[in-house]
Parts: C-alpha cells; sequence; structure tokens
C-alpha cells in the first residue's frame, strides 16, 4: 500500500468512526423504522357517545388527557376490546367509511380518526342488540363529530369499512411526567407512523438504559431514582418494530406535571 493509500483509509476510517457517534447521538434511528403502510379494509360497525362538543372524550382509557390540547382534536373513537389490545392499539390512526345504510353521507370517502380510548363490553346486553363493543366484535365508538362526518347521527350505528392507515402527526414524540422521586410514568403522545408502542427504555445522564413497564394505556413506568438527570427514551413501534431515540428530552431540572417534546418521530 502507498503512502497516498494509507492516508486515506486511514481518513476513511476516521469519517466513519465520525459518522458513527454523529448517528449514535443524532435522535435517529437504532433499528431502522419501517414506513407504516395502510392494511386492507375490513368490515365492522360504527356508533357514536357524547354529544357536538366531544367533551365526554376527554380522559379515555389510552391517557391522553385533554385531547384538544393534546392534538388529537374531536376526531377520535374509543375501540372495542379486540382492537384495543390492552391499549397498545392507543395512538392508532383508521380510516372510516359508512357502507350499506341510507343513513351514510353520499360521496363521503372516508374519515379519520385516532384510538384514545377503550369501548368496554356490556355482557348485559346481546352483541347484535346493544352490546356493540363486546368480544369478538369488532367496533368503532365514535365522538359525535367524527361520526356525523360520515353519517346521520340519528342512526344511532351503521356498517362501516376500516383500515389502519399512518398516523401523520407535526413535530416529535411529546412526553408529559408523572410520578415521584423513585418512581417516573410517562405519558407518550403525538406518536407517528403506526401510533403505536411496544417498548420504551429511559436513560438518565448518568445510568445506562433502563426498561419501562408498560403501567395502561400510552402510559409507561420506570422504578429508578432519575432525579436531577436530563432524560433521554428509546421507543419501539408495536406494528413496525422500528425503533428511535430521543436524546436529552428532558433537562436535568425536570418536573413532573410538565410535557416535554423531541424532535423525533416515526412515519
Amino acid at each position: 500500500m502507498t503512502s497516498f493509500d494509507s492516508w486515506s483509509f486511514n481518513f476513511f476510517s476516521m469519517t466513519l468512526a465520525t459518522l458513527a457517534i454523529i448517528i449514535s447521538k443524532s435522535s435517529v434511528t437504532v433499528a431502522l423504522p419501517i414506513e407504516f403502510r395502510p392494511s386492507p379494509w375490513s368490515l365492522a360497525h360504527a356508533t357514536f357517545y357524547g354529544d357536538e362538543t366531544a367533551s365526554e372524550t376527554l380522559g379515555g382509557a389510552c391517557g391522553y388527557g385533554n385531547l384538544f390540547s393534546n392534538g388529537y382534536g374531536t376526531d377520535t373513537a374509543a375501540l372495542s376490546t379486540t382492537l384495543f389490545n390492552n391499549g397498545f392499539a392507543c395512538g392508532t390512526c383508521y380510516q372510516i367509511k359508512c357502507v350499506e345504510s341510507t343513513w351514510c353521507y353520499p360521496g363521503v370517502p372516508f374519515t379519520t380518526v385516532t384510538a384514545t380510548n377503550l369501548c368496554p363490553p356490556n355482557w348485559a346486553q346481546d352483541s347484535n342488540n346493544g352490546g356493540w363493543c363486546n368480544p369478538p366484535r369488532v367496533h368503532f365508538d365514535m365522538s359525535k363529530p367524527a361520526f356525523m362526518k360520515i353519517a346521520q347521527w340519528k342512526a344511532g350505528i351503521v356498517p362501516v369499512m376500516y383500515r389502519r392507515v399512518p398516523c401523520v402527526r407535526p413535530g416529535g414524540l411529546r412526553f408529559y411526567f408523572q410520578g415521584n422521586g423513585y418512581w417516573l410514568l410517562v405519558y407518550v403522545m403525538n406518536v407517528g407512523g403506526g401510533g403505536d408502542i411496544a417498548q420504551m427504555w429511559v436513560k438518565g445522564s448518568k445510568t445506562g438504559w433502563i426498561s419501562m413497564s408498560h403501567n395502561w394505556g400510552a402510559t409507561y413506568q420506570a422504578f429508578a431514582t432519575l432525579g436531577g438527570q436530563s432524560l433521554s427514551f428509546k421507543i419501539t413501534s408495536y406494528t413496525s418494530k422500528g425503533t428511535i431515540i430521543a436524546w436529552d428530552v428532558a433537562p436535568a431540572n425536570w418536573n413532573v406535571g410538565s410535557t416535554y417534546t423531541s424532535e423525533v418521530n416515526f412515519h
């Protein structure tokens, strides 16, 4: 090897090493995220709950709190147990279109909703007469404003076709903190792509990666002392299995009751 070739080789090696360091701290990917693709259309039914204000949809089993201030608006739905998947379906997005009913609005191809709540079973009623969310039924209990985009509200219930679609979210993942000095509970919001989360880890500036357990809905918890440290999060999508890292999301003086926004998201 000539001296020029040796210099070129060393420079190339140094460039790769530098690039690896940049990538490892750039909040991009650990396992390359797979872009989420729409699923095939399937048959289900839809009802609605609440009134035109959608105020009854606030809160809910996913833990998103005020859906208006947290960016979900009124285009939301509660999922039957079959779809809800013990909360792992929180944040998923669906296109829904009314079919085979005189109550459907003609010329409306579909509306898009985000899963923010659970429609629980009602075993006191027959699954085909009031117990619409009883397993194994696939059912959407939509906010009234969302339902009124595809059908007349007087219908009560309509057959629909639905499919999973990518969630398009502006900005990065958002993390709302609760807990205490020994327990951190994180509500994860504004998740793009598949919209869902399978696993999550937290890293303090003085710790390694700590695995977080699924608490309920879209919340994850870690039993660790993390006060006084800047916090980073590693998140794996339930659907695509891709993983992203949000480095230094919260500063060392973070507080419970606060929301911290990252610069990364799924697509």
